[in-house]
């Protein structure tokens, strides 16, 4: 009962991130997939170790924008990815199934439920943002971490500035 209220009231305190992500705005869909994907899938989609195991990586994903969000929305069986949409495999059939069809393959809950909107726009980021691309960049860490931040260091070097590209 509180977790639902805390999160209706995060929901109300941000109505500009809120109806960013409905809409599809690049941004919107960068900070839905900033909430609920990067502690898994890293902020760059390439996946790894995280939270809820070895992550796949989003970079080299063959998965259409459908299929992210069927993903997304029913969490993947028999592996360590959760569903984030409520309700599924109790009132709604994902995979063609219910909980009671599942057994020991059911996928675990996310801790934070996403709506359908939110669901599209992390599809939308994966493949538009993610999908085919190659070692993460700079201009990719400084999108998704701000321009100031020391975590894009690391490629600044590599393209040979050494500074942030704006002052702190």
């Amino acid at each position: 009962m509180v977790l639902p209220v805390m999160l209706a009231g995060l929901a109300l305190a941000s109505p500009a991130w809120a109806q960013s992500a409905r809409t599809g705005g690049g941004e919107g869909d960068l900070a839905v997939f900033k909430k609920a994907c990067s502690g898994c899938h890293k902020w760059h989609g390439g996946g790894g170790g995280g939270y809820g195991g070895e992550a796949l990586s989003l970079r080299r994903t063959q998965l259409d924008k459908d299929q992210v969000a069927e993903v997304v929305r029913c969490g993947r069986p028999g592996t360590g990815m959760p569903y984030h949409l409520r309700g599924a495999y109790d009132t709604v059939k994902c995979y063609d199934s219910l909980k009671a069809d599942m057994g020991t393959s059911m996928p675990p809950e996310t801790a934070v439920f996403l709506r359908s909107p939110d669901i599209e726009a992390v599809a939308n980021y994966v493949v538009t943002q993610l999908k085919g691309k190659g070692e993460p960049t700079l201009e990719e860490c400084t999108a998704f971490f701000g321009t100031t931040s020391r975590a894009c260091d690391i490629y600044r070097k590599k393209e040979g500035s050494d500074a942030p590209t704006a002052s702190h």
